[in-house]
């Protein structure tokens, strides 16, 4: 029988000094977002008069409703782009075991080493000339190129700690190539897309720069942008800056809380191939 000992102590009053420090910008964040734009209090002070009214400011003067709109189709739309390109793409690099699939895998790793900073200029350059600036899907094109590579390094790890079992199985059944993946081994890869799934799903979601690029000048703008609309020269919002940060952050919780128990699974089925 385990005794409870000083070090236990210790330890659980490290997780307690770790929670408080990760959860202190969450505090700041819904504490603000709650306070009169009128109030001079310190931030770390809790609000004594709590407003509900900086969220429904924060609502209409951001235009939040199409934002939210324009961001979760950017979103579904990069993210099912990812999932279906990287998860065929995996399979072959996965599974073939001649010496160009081994090259071609170093090839698409490459995509995770290059920042994408490096290549903004050339690729506004091709967006543009492809007249899809103002638009959605020079979003989507630019979230699945930037990201596929990283959810390739996953699905790949994933498809090589499964047996080849299935695959014989099905093919002595008559299955095609296609069926194969798609009705057997797709099935299999659920614990991994869950997180490739919840990653990307977060990072465009998040993600300020690109849209304030290519969507600058349009009628279209995803939620960080709208929420960049409160900050000015003169004037800044914070009010409702924290309370539209609050707003965005709802969604994508929903998300990750629902498909939290992925995560780790995938991860530890990516590492143990």
């Amino acid at each position: 029988m385990n005794r409870y000992s000083a070090r236990t102590l210790l330890r659980e009053i490290l997780m307690i000094a770790v929670t408080v420090v990760m959860a202190f910008p969450l505090y700041i964040l819904v504490n603000l977002s709650l306070r009169d734009p009128h109030d001079g209090s310190s931030a770390v002070m809790p609000t004594t008069s709590p407003t509900l009214r900086n969220y429904a400011d924060a609502w209409r003067d951001a235009g939040l409703a199409g934002a939210i709109v324009n961001s979760v189709i950017v979103t579904a739309l990069s993210v099912a782009l990812i999932v279906v390109l990287s998860a065929m793409a995996a399979y072959p690099l996965a599974r073939v075991t001649a010496r160009w699939s081994r090259w071609l895998f170093w090839l698409v790793m490459l995509g995770l080493l290059l920042p994408f900073q490096l290549a903004l200029l050339p690729l506004y350059q091709t967006i543009r000339d492809l007249h899809l600036l103002g638009t959605l899907w020079s979003l989507v094109l630019f979230y699945s190129g930037l990201q596929i590579p990283f959810a390739t390094f996953l699905y790949t790890g994933f498809l090589r700690a499964i047996p080849r079992d299935y695959e014989e199985a099905a093919l002595i059944d008559g299955a095609q190539p296609m069926q194969l993946f798609w009705r057997v081994l797709f099935p299999l890869l659920r614990p991994i897309t869950g997180t490739v799934i919840i990653l990307n799903a977060i990072f465009v979601w998040n993600d300020f720069l690109t849209p304030f690029l290519y969507l600058s000048g349009s009628d279209q703008q995803t939620i960080p942008v709208a929420i960049f609309g409160f900050l000015g020269q003169y004037v800044s919002q914070w009010n409702l800056v924290f309370a539209g940060l609050v707003l965005a952050m709802l969604p994508i919780l929903a998300v990750y809380f629902a498909m939290q128990r992925h995560i780790i699974k995938g991860f530890a089925g990516g590492l143990k191939g």
